[in-house]
């Protein structure tokens, strides 16, 4: 299997708290700030304030990839955008002028979804989705001097925040909730987060310079503050797959027993608790019986479903795919393409299941794909072995598994 579990060396987790071992007492409890000196470089590689101005000014880009805020209150988008012009006749572009404006009066920008726009986010999330095995998202928050964009909140995802520039305080308070749920979020509890914010003790009160890190498991209350000059900070949204995910598999399984299919009898109240209690003993009982036949396997491949689907791979380029799967010869090398999640099933009749598809591949060659995921690369070849043949290998340069070695 390819892409699943952490990853040998764990590079981009390395990035963000030091020492992954170390990190696994943190993950998902407490809170953990790594400061520049204790991790392998800084954040600007990734993204500076160039690259901010660049996104806002030449890059065509629209809501809702640009959302500004101020003082907790998040800035209708017709504020700050505009038709594109002649030859783009789109009415939400970024409006730059407006931006600069709304900025300089002390607003928030927030750029999202850099993992599907800028190519060194983009192979830093796919490593670090690939170390975790958590789908992650990344968005930039630029800040003016002195100023908060978002007051105290807890998020539904765990959160690193990777500083790039300028300095931030954070200040971090013990959930109100622990761990909650995509359906929890922190306004269902806007009084106790404001309580707890205003009146407790926080657990973290930091500030973040240029190349610090700091986790927050989801549910732990946040606020933070620039100071002095330009804040700029990576927040990569890790959304986590919970023990919930394995109830919801289970439920899904669920719908393979009978007796929990049958309708409830007529005339029934549902808001009778006399009425409902025979149907629950015996929904109780098929459940017993369902979830004593589930094995790991079952469950396993629900998960991989809604998993993998969530996971985007690597970029791939239309054009230079397009060329190789006419071009490919015997003794190029191709590779697997990057963050692409995959499994090789079955003896007699293999089977390469992907997360949107499954291609049949002939027993022939099942070795040369095994090897392939095994290892990355695979050369072209017509000598069985690991060698994967033209035929197959083209077929893989079509369906997009596989990318030219040097792409």
């Amino acid at each position: 299997m390819h892409g699943e579990g952490l990853a040998s060396d764990r590079q981009a987790l390395a990035r963000c708290v030091g020492d992954p071992e170390s990190f696994r007492a943190h993950w998902g409890r407490a809170p953990l700030f790594s400061p520049a000196d204790s991790l392998p470089r800084g954040f600007d590689d990734l993204l500076d304030l160039e690259v901010v101005d660049e996104l806002l000014s030449r890059r065509g880009l629209r809501t809702p990839f640009l959302r500004l805020a101020k003082d907790g209150v998040v800035i209708d988008a017709s504020r700050f955008t505009r038709p594109g012009g002649v030859g783009a006749e789109i009415g939400d572009q970024v409006d730059e002028q407006a931006v600069a404006a709304l900025f300089a009066d002390g607003a928030t920008a927030v750029l999202q979804g850099l993992h599907r726009m800028w190519p060194p986010i983009i192979d830093f999330a796919i490593g670090l989705g690939g170390d975790l095995g958590h789908p992650v998202q990344v968005n930039a928050y630029i800040t003016p001097p002195s100023s908060r964009g978002f007051s105290a909140h807890y998020d539904l995802h765990d959160v690193f925040v990777l500083q790039i520039a300028g300095e931030k305080r954070w200040i971090v308070h013990e959930p109100v909730l622990e761990a909650p749920l995509r359906s929890q979020p922190w306004t269902q509890r806007r009084a106790e987060v404001e309580a707890a914010a205003e009146t407790g003790e926080p657990v973290v009160d930091v500030l973040l310079t240029p190349g610090d890190a700091l986790y927050l498991p989801r549910g732990f209350l946040h606020a933070a503050e620039a100071l002095g000059e330009v804040s700029a900070h990576l927040t990569v949204g890790v959304h986590v797959h919970t023990r919930q995910s394995i109830v919801q598999a289970l439920v899904e399984l669920a719908e393979d027993e009978l007796e929990l299919r049958r309708s409830l009898p007529p005339g029934i109240d549902v808001a009778e608790p006399g009425d409902v209690e025979p149907e629950l003993e015996a929904v109780l009982q098929a459940l017993r019986t369902q979830l004593e036949s589930a094995s790991a396997a079952d469950v396993a491949e629900k998960l991989r479903s809604r998993a993998w689907r969530s996971m985007r791979p690597g970029p791939l380029a239309p054009l230079l795919q397009a060329s190789a799967m006419s071009t490919v010869l015997v003794g190029d090398e191709v590779r697997l393409r990057a963050g692409l999640r995959a499994i090789l099933r079955g003896e007699a009749s293999p089977r390469l299941v992907l997360p949107d598809r499954v291609l049949d591949i002939d027993p022939a060659s099942a070795s040369a794909v095994r090897a392939l995921l095994d290892g990355g690369v695979a050369e072209v070849g017509d000598d069985g072995g690991n060698a994967l043949p033209l035929d197959l290998a083209q077929r893989l340069l079509r369906e997009g598994v596989v990318v030219p070695a040097g792409a």
